[in-house]
């Protein structure tokens, strides 16, 4: 098992035991005077984050019917079989070492700092992590514990569960950051006992698990305003670069062009900008007709570029500069509304909940007395979803977890294909303790 772990460790997390190796990451993860011992562990947590920025992206509307893959050798990205392990270089092996990274960061913060607001952030970046691994490729290895130098552990790298992963790391992590952490951190780009019950709520939603999820998104939006979270009063001013700390973030992983692009970051503003032909050209032709559905929506502009076919959300002239926004207040609104409806309350109490984004939008509230059905509410909200967060990586995974994947694709997608593929590397270096998912 040592050579299992050393291999393992060679190929993923490399030097992570030692602290003072991580004190050069690179100056756009925020800091903060205040904090000292750990500070260049934790800051390598963030950091590491920005290696899930391209795949999340790419994996959450490319997979899914916002844009279409059609530049060589990315077609794969539109199939459902095991062809998309060609993609594992460019996507599936840059997640996964950055996220463990990340973990492995995270960990060594929570075994050895004394300061609680330390241990507190380290929590959510795990869960953040964890998050991200089940979304992406279902049941993942937990590692809980960092390497020693001389005296290197043993990990267990058996893939666990996502029921286990959730219920032994990333529920217990949230809810320890949340008794842990101030919204002091909210504009500095940093954790925060906000984005931590956000993300819980949103944890919570994924799982299915909604009568955990409403009250914990009830009190996001109640202590919202209090943290100085409120909605963007227009759309465009969320993505402006001129207001990358705007009102409505609870969380955002920070991006600079200034930084050393270890895990292809930038490749995001190629995918999404038209810096290249990696652009979501053309769009899908399903995501031009929901907004031709919605006659008058500001948000098409924002979104979609027909006559260049692709998506101006995020245009800017020069290097990525654009933060990653991870939650914002939105979301967690229509998570809000979907658990009220999951649990039973009336439409008249959920609809209402989505009139500020509508209005924001220049739509017409809608009206419980025709949307007069849970089926037709939860309907509703899923379209109001997609509309509101094209291309900020949510499509696919929200098919996924409503089971709508193969209704809203009109396809007959087989379910393996809902994870991606362990990349093989990893397979490989592990000895076979780590098990590829069906199908691939």
């Amino acid at each position: 098992m040592k050579k299992v772990y050393i291999l393992f460790l060679g190929s993923l997390l490399l030097t992570m035991s030692c602290s003072t190796d991580l004190d050069e990451v690179p100056p756009n993860i925020a800091s903060s005077d205040s904090l000292t011992d750990f500070t260049g562990v934790l800051n390598a947590a963030y950091y590491y984050q920005l290696g899930s920025v391209t795949p999340m992206a790419v994996m959450g509307d490319f997979r899914a019917d916002n844009a279409l893959m059609q530049e060589a050798p990315y077609t794969e990205f539109d199939e459902f079989d095991p062809g998309l392990t060609a993609m594992e270089d460019q996507f599936f092996g840059p997640l996964y070492t950055a996220l463990y990274r990340s973990i492995l960061s995270a960990n060594n913060v929570i075994l050895n700092s004394e300061n609680a607001t330390h241990i507190g952030e380290a929590k959510f970046l795990r869960a953040l992590s964890y998050f991200k691994l089940v979304q992406v490729f279902g049941d993942v290895s937990v590692v809980l514990t960092v390497p020693g130098i001389e005296d290197i552990p043993t990990f267990d790298l058996t893939r666990q569960s996502t029921t286990a992963v959730y219920d032994t790391v990333i529920i217990p992590d949230l809810q320890d950051a949340i008794a842990t952490l101030n919204n002091g951190g909210i504009t500095t780009g940093r954790a925060s006992r906000l984005a931590a019950q956000g993300l819980l709520g949103k944890v919570y939603v994924h799982r299915g698990s909604f009568s955990s999820a409403e009250p914990i998104l009830a009190n996001v939006l109640s202590e919202a305003s209090s943290a100085g979270v409120t909605l963007e009063e227009n759309y465009e001013d969320i993505f402006d670069l001129a207001n990358v700390e705007n009102s409505e973030i609870l969380f955002a992983t920070l991006i600079s062009s200034s930084v050393e692009d270890e895990y292809g970051f930038s490749e995001f503003w190629e995918w999404y900008l038209g810096q290249d032909t990696k652009a979501p050209t053309p769009l899908d032709p399903d995501l031009v007709a929901a907004f031709d559905e919605s006659p008058g929506d500001l948000r098409r502009v924002v979104n979609i570029d027909e006559a260049a076919s692709r998506s101006p959300k995020y245009t800017q002239a020069g290097g990525p500069d654009h933060d990653w926004i991870e939650l914002r207040l939105a979301d967690m609104v229509l998570l809000y509304a979907e658990s009220l409806n999951e649990n039973g309350a009336p439409a008249s109490i959920v609809l209402p909940l989505l009139n500020p984004i509508r209005t924001r939008a220049g739509l017409d509230v809608l009206d419980p007395n025709i949307l007069n059905t849970p089926e037709l509410v939860k309907q509703a909200i899923q379209d109001e979803r997609r509309l509101e967060l094209a291309f900020e990586g949510h499509r696919w995974f929200d098919l996924v977890r409503t089971g709508t994947v193969n209704a809203e694709m009109n396809q007959d997608i087989n379910p393996n294909y809902f994870v991606f593929p362990i990349p093989i590397s990893e397979i490989l270096a592990s000895d076979g303790v780590i098990t590829q998912n069906p199908g691939y």
